[in-house]
Order: C-alpha cells, then sequence, then structure tokens
C-alpha cells in the first residue's frame, strides 16, 4: 500500500498562492488572451472551411478558452465568489465574441460546402465526454506542475473547444440548425467536463487558497451543476448508442454486399464450366 501510495502521490510543484495567481491569469480577457482568442478563431474558421486538420490543431493549441473553465471551476472548489464572477464573465464575453466571429467568417466566406471537419464537430457522444473529463484532469495537472507547457497543449487538442464553438457559428451562417445546435452543445459538453475534472482534482489535491471556506456554500453552489451535468450526459449517451447502431448497419450491408459478389463469382464459375 505505501508502494502504491509513493507511486501515485500528487504533490503539486507550485505553491497554493503560485498556482492561483497562474489561474487568474489564464482567465484574464485582455492582453494577449484577447490577441490568441482572434487568432484562434480565424485559424479555426480557416481549417473547418477548408478541410485542413493541421490549422484545426494549431487553432486548439492557441486558444485561451480552457482559462476561464478551469478559473470558474477551481473558484468553486475553494468557494472564491470573485474567480467564480470573473471566470464565468470571461468565458461568456470569449463565446460570445467567437459565435459571431465565427458566423461573419462563413458569412462572407465564398466557400459553402459540409466539409469532414465541420461534420466531425458536429455530433458529440459520451466518448468526447470521457475525453473532456481525462482531458480536464491532466489540464489541472498541467497547470499545477511547474513545467506543464506539454501537458496543457496535449489537453488543448484532445478537448476541442474552438472547432465546435466556431461550427455552431457556421450553424448561425447557414442557417442549418443542425450544425449550430450540435456544435454548441459539443462545445458545451467540452467546457462543463473540462471544469468537472478540475473541481475533482483540486479538492483531492486540498486547495485551501479562499479563507471563505464553508461546506454549506459548497453544496448549494455545486448542485445546479451537478443537475446540468447529469442532463448533459442524456444527448452524449443516445448519440453514441446511435452511432453504433450505425456501425452494426453498416458491418451488415458490408456482409450482404460480399454474399452477393460470393454468388456472382459463383454464377460466373458454373457458367464458364457450362460454356
Amino acid at each position: 500500500m505505501k508502494f502504491l501510495n509513493r507511486l501515485f502521490v500528487f504533490l503539486p510543484d507550485e505553491k497554493e498562492q503560485e498556482t492561483y495567481q497562474e489561474i487568474i491569469e489564464g482567465s484574464r480577457f485582455r492582453g494577449y488572451n484577447l490577441w490568441l482568442l482572434g487568432f484562434a478563431i480565424i485559424i479555426a474558421c480557416i481549417g473547418l472551411n477548408v478541410n485542413s486538420t493541421s490549422a484545426i490543431i494549431g487553432a486548439m493549441l492557441i486558444s485561451p478558452l480552457m482559462g476561464p473553465i478551469l478559473a470558474f471551476a477551481f473558484g468553486i472548489s475553494i468557494n472564491d465568489a470573485a474567480l467564480k464572477k470573473r471566470a464565468i464573465k470571461n468565458w461568456l464575453a470569449m463565446t460570445i465574441i467567437s459565435l459571431i466571429a465565427s458566423t461573419i467568417y462563413f458569412l462572407i466566406s465564398p466557400f459553402d460546402n459540409n466539409t469532414d471537419q465541420l461534420l466531425s464537430f458536429k455530433n458529440a457522444t459520451i466518448f468526447d465526454i470521457a475525453l473532456a473529463f481525462f482531458g480536464g484532469l491532466a489540464g489541472f495537472i498541467g497547470v499545477v506542475k511547474e513545467d506543464g507547457t506539454k501537458v496543457l497543449a496535449g489537453v488543448a487538442v484532445a478537448t476541442a473547444c474552438m472547432p465546435p464553438l466556431c461550427t455552431a457559428g457556421y450553424g448561425i451562417a447557414t442557417g442549418n440548425l443542425n450544425f449550430f445546435l450540435g456544435g454548441l452543445y459539443f462545445y458545451i459538453i467540452n467546457c462543463l467536463y473540462i471544469g468537472v475534472a478540475t473541481f475533482l482534482l483540486s479538492r483531492f489535491a486540498n486547495y485551501h487558497v479562499s479563507l471563505r471556506k464553508s461546506n454549506t456554500i459548497t453544496k448549494t453552489a455545486n448542485l445546479p451543476w451537478i443537475l446540468l451535468i447529469l442532463l448533459m450526459l442524456i444527448p452524449g449517451t443516445f448519440l453514441a448508442y446511435k452511432k453504433w447502431d450505425e456501425q452494426l448497419k453498416l458491418q451488415k450491408s458490408k456482409t450482404i454486399e460480399q454474399r452477393i459478389i460470393e454468388l456472382e463469382d459463383k454464377i460466373i464459375k458454373l457458367e464458364s464450366k457450362n460454356g
């Protein structure tokens, strides 16, 4: 047991106050974060528009959208009302600006086609929820780790935030409700489960930066989020089942096609023998 404890020990490299300041800086809606948001929106829109995987990955890497998500979840964990308020305000601002900017881009873009990249960010499933959750766990480790840049970069790619948001913008621009709702749902579940993972791991690490810690406030503040998490699981589970059912049907159709080909080969052989 002691061996396992030593093996899986979770000791943050930074002091609590250093982590707290780093999270605050990452959630700010000004300066370099604002510039990065603009660049990420343009790169993501172009990548979705021309079906460029490398552009999509680039947008994921530089997008600052994860900062306010981590800050909000951390604020809930330590009961910091000011941090929660600032984080949700900045997250909403970034989300709205990204939606407006991506909508404008797709309105003026000469291309109007449903690329594979756009389609891939239209339907989120239970597997995407799992990706967001474990990505959130890794993301928080990247924050508390002294040199966690590579970890955060990997998390940014795994838990895509900007591409599905721009997909929702494409839905608005083209009047396609499926793309809008699908992209927005994909984006929200990613944000939500990154936050859940951050909350759980920060509690596990026993962060107590805020002096206003109260069990009563924690339970009251977290109840709506627990209900929202459970509700968000329902469409994700349904979409996962639907995707699985489509795969089964595809496999069955392939089997039938193979049987037809085999029968045709037998007929050809019989005809050649009789001829």
